[in-house]
């Protein structure tokens, strides 16, 4: 279930996505595949949670899920909209800059064209583009000026939620961090509240203000940035945070992630989903389904979902 409150621009209580698969599992049952399973968060007002996982992890799932359910998608297109991976690809390759960012407010309803005009003009001076670029199409634009159309396109309903989906992926590196300046900008200009998907840790802990590692469906770990990049508790959370490069690793060959094998989500699941490729894995964890709860001696909002919650905390404070 996906709402609002007070304090709140979305909240998410219990959410599962499944995908109807051919033939029936090892209980009988029809197949299915259980992309997201059972997940809850919250976005305060005003800030960025970052969902984080490798790729498969359920992560945009997740957050397309919640903000945008088939039933709400109509009601919520005004106050959410969505920042695309690919800049190459999310822009309609037929239309002049200008009208890609006027589409949204066709479909929202608002047919004041001089209106229309204005908030075009308000956005590409925002986003940092100049006013004869309006009348250009995606291919004359580089990669991230072409993000910086998807965003004004994001901007120009003036939603209260943004979902960033993975937004500097696709982009050099060094247009990576102007983007991700540009958008901590416009979260203070225009008071927004980002869900920010990404698989990469640095872009996390740059861009947000709470972290939810995710894997296979399920969250592992929520926390605040300070805490979760302070002390992290979760196995899955130390082996991505172990796969970050660095300088000094840089000339090694690079070791996976983790080693073991993935669980078949279009089976039941009896146990933590990172039970198979965790070295500190015992019987319990290959039995019974560990709870999402606070963590013992962490600083601030930390929950864990890890029946060695206790082992780990005093190993992490000690």
């Amino acid at each position: 279930m996906a709402g609002q409150g007070p304090d709140h621009a979305l909240a998410v209580e219990n959410l599962s996505v499944a995908y109807p698969l051919k033939g029936r599992d090892k209980s009988g049952a029809r197949r299915r595949l259980l992309a997201v399973d059972d997940v809850s968060f919250a976005i305060r007002r005003g800030t960025t949670l970052g969902i984080v996982g490798e790729s498969g992890s359920g992560k945009t799932t997740a957050a397309m899920a919640a903000a945008l359910d088939a039933a709400a998608l109509r009601r919520a297109r005004q106050r959410v909209q969505i920042i695309f991976q690919d800049p190459y690809s999310s822009l309609n390759p037929r239309l002049r800059a200008a009208e890609i960012v006027r589409e949204p407010m066709l479909h929202a309803g608002r047919t004041n064209r001089a209106e229309q005009d204005r908030v075009i003009d308000e956005l590409f001076e925002a986003v940092g583009l100049r006013p004869e670029q309006k009348s250009l199409f995606p291919h004359q634009f580089s990669g991230g000026q072409r993000q910086r159309i998807g965003i004004a396109r994001a901007l120009s309903t003036r939603p209260s939620l943004i979902i960033c989906d993975e937004p500097v992926s696709a982009l050099d590196v060094a247009v990576q961090a102007q983007i991700l300046n540009l958008l901590k900008s416009l979260q203070r200009q225009f008071d927004l509240t980002y869900l920010f998907i990404s698989h990469d840790l640095g872009v996390v802990q740059h861009m947000c203000d709470e972290v939810a590692v995710m894997y296979m469906g399920k969250f592992m770990e929520q926390a605040e940035r300070d805490s979760f990049f302070a002390a992290p508790r979760h196995p899955y959370s130390r082996a991505l945070l172990d796969a970050v490069p660095t300088i000094e690793a840089a000339a090694r060959p690079r070791p996976p992630l983790v080693d073991g094998a993935i669980p078949d989500l279009s089976e039941p699941q009896t146990g933590c989903r990172f039970a198979s490729r965790c070295p500190h894995a015992m019987p319990r964890c290959e039995n019974e389904v560990p709870l999402l709860a606070d963590a013992t001696g962490a600083a601030g909002h930390h929950r864990l979902a890890c029946h060695l919650a206790d082992e780990i905390g005093s190993a992490a404070s000690g």
